[in-house]
C-alpha cells in the first residue's frame, strides 16, 4: 500500500495510506488528539502509580513518546508493551517531527532507540520507562490480567472493521486487570455496544479537536 508522510493542523506530521485515505493520526492535529484520548482521559487517571500499559498500534512511536516525556515529569514507573504488524520504515521516521513539535530534545535518542529497539527484547528508554515491542498481529495477543491501561489506537472500523467487534475487545478484556481502562479514539455506536457486549463498562467523552466524541472502557 501506498504511504506519504502529511502535516496535521497542529502541525505534527502523521502518515497516510493513500489506498484507505486513511491517517495513523486525526488530520486536525496528531499531538493534540494524543494527548487528549491517551494522557488525559487514560495514563492521567493512574497518576503516582506504576502503570503496565499496552498499545494496540504502536505506529509511529507518537503514544509511546508522549507517555515517555509524562513520566519524566514524575516518580511512577511505566512497563510500555507496543504491538505493531507493520513497523514504520527509517525512512518515514526521519521525517517526523515530533522531536521539535514537542520541544523535547533531550528525548531524542529515546524516541530513535524506541524504533531501532529490537522487537521482542524489553529496552529500558530511563530509569522510569521500559518499553516491549512486538511484532504480531493484534488478534494473535494472549496477555491475561496484565495491563492497567490500553490505548486502542488501531486504524478506523471504515477500513479494518475486524479490530472493532466482540472477538477484539474480548481480546483486550482478557488483557486487563481487574478495575483496567481501555481507551480510544473511535465513538462508532456498534463499537460501544461491542465494548459492552464483552463486559466492559463504557463511557462516552468529549473527542479531540475535529471529533465530538470518543470512548473510554473500564474492566469491572
Amino acid at each position: 500500500m501506498q504511504r506519504e508522510i502529511i502535516t496535521t493542523d497542529d502541525g505534527s506530521k502523521t502518515i497516510r495510506i493513500k489506498d484507505w485515505d486513511e491517517q495513523y493520526h486525526s488530520k486536525h492535529g496528531a499531538i493534540q488528539e494524543a494527548y487528549h484520548v491517551f494522557i488525559k482521559h487514560g495514563l492521567d487517571l493512574f497518576k503516582n502509580q506504576d502503570v503496565h500499559i499496552l498499545e494496540i498500534g504502536f505506529g509511529t512511536g507518537l503514544n509511546a513518546l508522549i507517555t515517555l516525556l509524562e513520566t519524566s515529569k514524575s516518580k511512577f514507573k511505566i512497563e510500555y508493551y507496543g504491538v505493531e504488524a507493520f513497523p514504520i520504515t527509517r525512512e518515514e521516521l526521519f521525517q517526523l517531527n515530533y522531536i521539535s513539535a514537542l520541544k523535547a530534545k533531550h528525548f531524542k535518542k529515546q524516541f530513535a532507540l524506541m524504533h531501532s529497539a529490537p522487537w521482542h527484547e524489553q529496552v529500558a528508554l530511563s530509569d522510569g520507562f521500559l518499553l516491549y515491542k512486538k511484532q504480531c498481529g493484534f488478534t494473535e495477543i494472549t496477555y491475561e490480567a496484565l495491563f492497567n491501561l490500553i490505548y486502542f489506537d488501531a486504524f478506523g472500523a471504515r477500513v479494518q472493521p475486524e479490530l472493532w467487534k466482540e472477538d477484539m475487545f474480548t481480546i483486550m478484556f482478557k488483557a486487563l486487570k481487574k478495575g483496567g481502562v481501555l481507551v480510544t479514539y473511535a465513538a462508532k455506536g456498534s463499537v460501544r455496544r461491542a465494548m459492552h457486549a464483552v463486559g466492559f463498562t463504557v463511557e462516552r467523552l468529549p473527542g479531540p479537536p475535529g471529533k465530538r466524541e470518543m470512548l473510554r472502557a473500564i474492566k469491572p
